[in-house]
């Protein structure tokens, strides 16, 4: 079983100058324009309960005003809640004291933010060690301890810059470095990456990918852009109006998409480059044919079903131990995107 970092239970943020007097009725269904027109109040978070497993990257993704950096900041508590519990390691984070607050905000949990956040006014060395300075290591001794995490961010040689010197993507490493240096269990990314470039978003996500290999952290990764979520994420929830709408693998949710909304996430993805044959697979012994590792997506899988002059694979874990079979037929029908117009069952399967 996945043990479970972070546990959120029947979250609710409303905006406005007296949310307890209208939780009521958001608990009896009115919905977020009826509260605002009705009541003057904004309904920010719906009966969030989401499970974020330990030591993994668990992606919250949704279109602007869905909610998910609302939801990422109550985490860390920068945004108190209206009602509900963020548990994390059996204690809730909404009932911490000051005190109790301000240890796990330097010790248990850092933050990446999309607009860097970094201070102008301290070099890159002296940024990426502020969180060791708070937690109240001298400067010296707390830039001698954050400088292998600029080593491994890729700035070597620019301890001595100040942000305004570097790239947009550069400044993001230092970011990182920063949150990194205080060895937090926890990361908590909101758009970390949206103000980048694509070549250097994708060169972001190597990093973090890279980095997760090694430290196992517990990674809450706020997006707007299915892509992203869909190569880093071990698991997305799906925000809309503040409501998590579907959550689970990635795979299982382009399989399986809830609704409309979800499915119009996934409609226009590139499914050979995602899908992996495991998703697709028949259990059991295996069959006649090469072997082919279960997290292969299903354009590679195709090629090698064709090289191989066969209409079916056995499937093996990482191990090289046979868990199925997948046959040219399966892995076709999974590459084809479904047509809502000429086969509506095709949405939910």
């Amino acid at each position: 079983m996945t043990d479970i970092k972070i546990k959120i239970e029947s979250l609710y943020k409303i905006f406005g100058n007296k949310p307890a007097s209208v939780l009521q009725h958001v608990h009896d269904g009115m919905s977020k324009a009826d509260l605002l027109e009705k009541h003057g109040h904004v309904l920010g978070l719906k009966d969030i309960n989401v499970d974020i497993p330990a030591r993994g990257i668990s992606v919250i993704m949704g279109l602007s005003g869905s909610g998910k950096s609302t939801l990422i900041r109550h985490i860390n508590r920068l945004i108190e809640p209206t009602a509900g519990k963020v548990i994390i390691d059996d204690q809730d984070v909404l009932a911490m004291n000051k005190k109790q607050l301000g240890d796990f905000r330097r010790h248990k949990a850092s933050m990446v933010f999309q607009k860097f956040g970094l201070h102008v006014h301290k070099t890159v060395a002296e940024n990426v060690a502020y969180g060791l300075v708070i937690q109240g290591i001298a400067l010296k001794e707390a830039k001698k301890q954050s400088q292998k995490w600029l080593d491994r961010v890729g700035l070597a040689g620019f301890e001595e810059h100040y942000p305004s010197q570097l790239s947009g993507g550069m400044q993001q490493r230092v970011g990182l470095a920063r949150a990194l240096a205080t060895d937090a269990e926890i990361l908590l990314m909101d758009e970390a990456f949206s103000a980048l470039d694509p070549l250097i978003r994708t060169d972001m996500q190597d990093v973090l990918l890279d980095l997760q290999t090694e430290l196992h952290k517990t990674i809450v990764f706020i997006t707007h852009d299915l892509d992203e979520a869909l190569r880093i994420g071990d698991n997305i929830a799906i925000l809309r109006d503040g409501a998590v709408i579907q959550q689970g693998e990635p795979q299982n949710i382009i399989i399986n998409p809830a609704d409309d909304y979800i499915f119009d996430f996934v409609k226009d993805i590139n499914r050979g480059r995602v899908l992996q044959v495991k998703t697709l697979m028949s259990t059991g012994t295996g069959i006649s044919g090469p072997d082919i590792v279960e997290k292969t997506v299903l354009e590679d899988a195709l090629q090698v079903i064709a090289n191989a002059d066969t209409k079916a694979a056995n499937i093996v874990d990482e191990g090289g131990n046979t868990v199925g079979s997948i046959t040219l037929e399966q892995v076709v029908k999974g590459l084809a995107r479904p047509d809502v117009e000429t086969n509506p069952e095709s949405r939910y399967r």
